[in-house]
């Protein structure tokens, strides 16, 4: 990678760091205010659970941060099937307590349409403070460099009109919307590699994803941002 990329790898130490920048952003957005109905409790619960997924991306993933630390980005390879992250049911209940259930809803309607193929997953964006939008293009395109190496199609779910906007700027292609949980909704969003030699065309469609993470009480134990 050429030393003008205007992302780093982010290393273990990173963790809190990202896991913070992904709170704020987040908090402000509708999708927060239902995982986490207590504004005074949300930030601290939006930063326990990315920290739990930032951990997971380092060991099946990749994270990258700005490198004056302002924002972030987390990936997973969804080459293969992916765990749960370790004790992932005790470690949701404690970081969500009485709002765990929200956030396994939220990951149930994700999974179901994820898609089937091989892939590389933007799971987690944040590039919260004023120049939020500048700092968010500039983490994706650094760390979109990297993705496209690995020579597969990369795929994001928008939250906010804001990040619709962002990634279809940088050849990222709508698909049908989720209707989520509450008042939400997620736009899923792909884009192909450069390189791709794949099949599949940026405007086909893909066969809906079985979810794979293993359940508690007949519920689904993943969950995911993006």
């Amino acid at each position: 990678m050429s030393t003008a990329t205007p992302v780093v790898r982010a290393r273990w130490c990173d963790i809190g760091r990202i896991a913070d920048l992904v709170a704020e952003a987040l908090s402000p957005t509708a999708l927060a205010a239902w995982l986490v109905p207590d504004a005074q409790r949300r930030t601290a619960v939006l930063a326990a659970v990315a920290r739990i997924w930032t951990e997971h991306a380092m060991l099946f993933g990749d994270a990258f941060l700005l490198r004056d630390g302002t924002a972030a980005t987390v990936w997973f390879h969804r080459y293969r099937p992916i765990p749960a992250p370790n004790r992932y049911a005790d470690r949701l209940a404690a970081a969500a307590g009485p709002d765990e259930e929200r956030f396994l809803r939220l990951d149930e309607a994700l999974a179901a349409r994820r898609p089937a193929e091989a892939h590389n997953h933007l799971a987690l964006l944040a590039a919260p403070g004023p120049a939020g939008t500048r700092r968010a293009a500039a983490a994706l395109v650094g760390s979109q460099r990297w993705m496209d190496t690995l020579n597969l199609p990369t795929y994001a779910e928008a939250f906010t009109e804001t990040d619709r906007d962002l990634f279809r700027r940088h050849g990222y292609a709508d698909r049908e919307a989720i209707a989520g949980p509450g008042d939400t909704s997620t736009h899923p969003m792909w884009r192909l590699s450069p390189f791709w030699a794949g099949r599949s065309g940026g405007n086909g469609r893909w066969p809906a994803r079985r979810i794979t993470s293993r359940t508690r009480n007949g519920r689904p134990t993943g969950w995911a941002l993006r």
